[in-house]
């Protein structure tokens, strides 16, 4: 993992928790470490993915999730949707990127492009 963590701030903080727990469940991802206004999420042992409202929210980003099968990014791309997350790739292979590239993409609360990808052969 190149780094330690990375944030951004949200428009709405509870809003932006509840989907991205709820999203990113499936990767193992939860909470490692919150306060008042800020969360952490990420895996034991991994860098962390830091949000908060301290401020205005950036425009929009892209930020992909490192998954470990690809069932793990259909479960991604399904529960980012039931957390009310918008469609922008079902999953699927990008073999533009390399020919094992299976990604999903959704948009989140504040217009961010969030992806699950597994870079493994089908097993």
């Amino acid at each position: 993992m190149l780094f330690d963590h990375i944030g951004f701030n949200v428009s709405d903080f509870a809003a932006a928790r509840l989907f991205l727990v709820q999203a990113l469940a499936p990767l193992g991802v939860g909470i490692t470490s919150e306060g008042d206004g800020w969360a952490m999420l990420g895996r034991a042992g991994e860098g962390n993915f830091w949000f908060g409202s301290f401020g205005a929210a950036p425009g929009a980003i892209h930020v992909a999730f490192a998954a470990t099968s690809r069932e793990q990014v259909r479960q991604f791309h399904a529960a980012a949707l039931a957390a009310g997350g918008k469609d922008n790739g079902a999953p699927g292979l990008r073999p533009q990127y390399h020919p094992n590239y299976y990604g999903a993409f959704v948009i989140g609360p504040d217009g961010h492009n969030l992806e699950a990808v597994c870079h493994a052969a089908q097993s």
